[in-house]
């Protein structure tokens, strides 16, 4: 939309009747110079006063080009004791820079990437004494941006109601669209979302390696949102849950740091993009703590139960 003109409250300052009344014989202007009498004198006055100020403008003109001139000409010139830059003058200055420039981490930067796109899952339900409260906590990422979130399964099963937590602080209720079992997912439906909402960007793990560079970013314990970096431990791994009532297969095994909470959360990689969906770490002694395996399901299994096409 155009901005209208703008216009200042002042208005112009009428004629003064007096300028006139200058010209009369015997009165004397600002500048204490008689003015001849009659309207000849007077129109004789004008013409002298205008064709000295046209030439005194015709002079001042004169003199700036000609120090125009001067300026160009001293410009163009060669001067002494001045030499060319060469490509060695830009590297050493380059260099000079990185090395006084503290610049930001891979994983700090993927973290600024991924995070406006993660949110706190919360299972709401009642305890055995009838109090509602919070019975699971996990993480979830939103796909997107009209509000559609995957997490876990295992995170909003049996829940009375779900509530999550956007980047920003908003706070809305959401509901179970899809569930792809057989890889513990779940797909929400957010009831209200940010103006902004970002969704993440998701990528395929045909290219992924063991030794890349991963991060995981969720809620342990509820805190965060925090991120870990590790990286790629292994890919097509089987897991079976302690209690041995599920069994996963083709999952991505990580090391970056995940404890319960994380459940549900992104495994990004060093560009921001999700490769994985944090859903198990292996736990020998049944303490549910981190002991440096972690295992997500590959994005394209998780993509799928949203219905989304592969890659």
């Amino acid at each position: 939309m155009r901005r209208p003109a703008l216009y200042s409250s002042s208005s112009r300052p009428a004629a003064d009747n007096t300028a006139g009344a200058a010209s009369h014989a015997g009165e004397v202007p600002d500048n204490g110079a008689a003015v001849p009498a009659g309207p000849g004198a007077t129109r004789f006055s004008r013409l002298k006063t205008h064709f000295l100020q046209h030439h005194i403008a015709l002079l001042w003109l004169m003199v700036g080009i000609l120090a125009l001139l001067l300026a160009l000409s001293f410009l163009m010139s060669p001067r002494p004791g001045t030499r060319k830059l060469t490509q060695e003058d830009i590297n050493a200055a380059v260099l000079k820079t990185l090395e006084n420039t503290t610049l930001p981490s891979a994983a700090a930067k993927a973290y600024d990437i991924i995070s406006p796109s993660v949110v706190r899952v919360v299972g709401i339900g009642k305890d055995k004494n009838g109090k509602e409260g919070e019975r699971s906590v996990g993480t979830g990422v939103v796909i997107v941006d009209k509000g559609i979130i995957l997490t876990n399964l295992h995170v909003v099963q049996g829940a009375e109601s779900i509530k999550v937590t956007f980047a920003d602080g908003l706070e809305s209720t959401a509901s179970i669209t899809g569930v792809q079992a057989e890889n513990d997912l779940a797909v929400l439906q957010a009831h209200k979302i940010p103006d902004d909402m970002i969704a993440a960007t998701m990528r395929s793990t045909a290219d992924l390696r063991p030794g890349d560079q991963v991060m995981a970013v969720g809620f342990p314990f509820g805190i965060g949102p925090s991120a870990s970096a590790g990286i790629v431990s292994g890919l097509k791994r089987n897991f079976r849950s302690p209690e041995g009532k599920q069994e996963m297969t083709n999952l991505i095994q990580f090391d970056a740091a995940a404890n319960p909470g994380n459940s549900g959360g992104p495994l990004v990689t060093m560009e921001g993009e999700v490769v994985g969906i944090v859903t198990a770490i292996y736990n020998p002694n049944q303490q549910r703590t981190f002991v440096g395996i972690g295992f997500a399901v590959p994005i394209e299994n998780a993509a799928s139960a949203a219905g989304m096409p592969p890659f």
